[in-house]
């Protein structure tokens, strides 16, 4: 694949990719048992984190892999999930989205935390190369430490892409 060209883009805020993304879950979604697959949130983790990817980069993106995803708790049908998403570190022509979800329970207000994942996304031109992306401007505490993380999570995965490559 050819290499990106280099362009000159306005660095954006974290701020600027953050998605809030809702949906209830329904028995089409869920087993037997009434428990939503997992298959279902992933894909809802895949659309906030995609959304948060194009926010920030102003180009169609996809998902280059899913870095982690952990589920800590079971949905139920007729649990509402709240998805939020934003941009945790930027490369080159990649970005770490981090998504978590919450799922609450609409009848009593309880609220849980039910999953979380890092999703990489690549931004890509009208013609499907990769294009460069704006640089990310931590605003916080909190999102400066995000950033360190997400960059010590891109080092150990170049990596392990060089190892697997020998």
């Amino acid at each position: 694949m050819p290499e990106p060209e280099e362009t000159v883009l306005t660095s954006k805020p974290v701020s600027a990719s953050k998605i809030i993304y809702g949906q209830l879950m329904e028995p089409p979604q869920a087993n037997v048992y009434g428990t939503v697959h997992g298959g279902e949130i992933m894909k809802l983790v895949d659309t906030a984190g995609g959304a948060a990817a194009i926010k920030h980069s102003g180009r169609i993106c996809v998902t280059a892999s899913v870095d982690r995803m952990d589920f800590i708790a079971p949905v139920h049908v007729g649990d509402f999930l709240h998805i939020r998403a934003s941009v945790n570190y930027v490369h080159r022509t990649s970005m770490e989205v981090g998504v978590r979800v919450d799922a609450e329970e609409l009848v009593t207000g309880k609220n849980r935390h039910v999953a979380s994942a890092y999703v990489i996304m690549v931004a890509l031109d009208e013609a499907g190369r990769r294009v460069m992306v704006p640089s990310l401007i931590a605003e916080s505490d909190d999102e400066r430490r995000r950033m360190a993380q997400a960059a010590e999570r891109y080092r150990l995965r170049q990596e392990l892409r060089m190892r697997a490559a020998r």
